[in-house]
């Protein structure tokens, strides 16, 4: 099982709007997700509260717990825990750190957002592990604000995610409606661009390919 926490501790960089439709992107490729909300404001959770579904899973969790959280995920057949985090909350923050094999570091391409990154990073340094910045709620055809939020971001020898999430009606209509983008229009570019972060975010991790996962499931039940 993979963990993948998305951090920072800027609030309104679309965390939880990344979290909730990369666990439909999960489910989508036909593996299972689990989105777990440790914060407080409980936005995962109430999704899927009223969603009416039982996947994707959503459970809410303490950091502390988060050990136990990814040790009964992986018991009960988890393929990926996404993990939705506080902002404003380091210590939050840290636990959701350690405990990933891939941190994103959602920003959105404005002067305020790019200023408080700093922040994020430091944390991401302190536990030294894998992390990728992804631009979100880019505008439609903007390209030049983007670009040179980019150029910023790479001052911290982080990589930059190349598939940014666009800010997309798609994604409010799909959580109003209880739905990840994927359910709601599997045909829609906001659908497209998650599916390419998640196929990124499977490159990061050294996920092995659809076909060599079979292959290696087979030698498991045949051994």
């Amino acid at each position: 099982m993979y963990t993948i926490s998305i951090l920072s501790q800027k609030g309104g960089s679309g965390k939880t709007t990344l979290a909730l439709n990369l666990a439909g992107a999960v489910e989508a490729a036909g593996q299972v997700p689990v989105v777990a909300d440790i914060d407080q404001q409980g936005s995962c959770k109430y999704w899927y509260d009223r969603r009416g579904k039982a996947t994707p899973l959503v459970i809410s969790a303490q950091a502390v717990a988060l050990d136990e959280v990814i040790r009964r995920s992986s018991e009960n057949g988890a393929d990926y825990l996404i993990i939705d985090t506080a902002p404003q909350s380091e210590s939050t923050a840290l636990h959701a750190c350690r405990v990933a094999d891939l941190i994103l570091i959602p920003c959105r391409p404005s002067f305020v957002d790019l200023k408080a990154v700093s922040v994020t990073v430091d944390l991401v340094r302190l536990v030294r592990r894998p992390a990728l910045f992804v631009l979100s709620c880019v505008r439609p055809r903007d390209r030049t604000l983007p670009d040179g939020a980019e150029d910023f971001l790479r001052q911290y020898d982080l990589p930059v995610a190349e598939q940014r999430i666009t800010h997309r009606a798609a994604f409010v209509h799909a959580l109003i409606r209880g739905q990840t983008v994927q359910e709601f229009d599997p045909a829609c570019v906001a659908a497209a661009e998650i599916a390419s972060l998640f196929d990124l975010a499977r490159e990061r991790l050294g996920e092995p390919a659809v076909e060599q996962r079979r292959e290696q499931q087979m030698v498991r039940l045949v051994s």
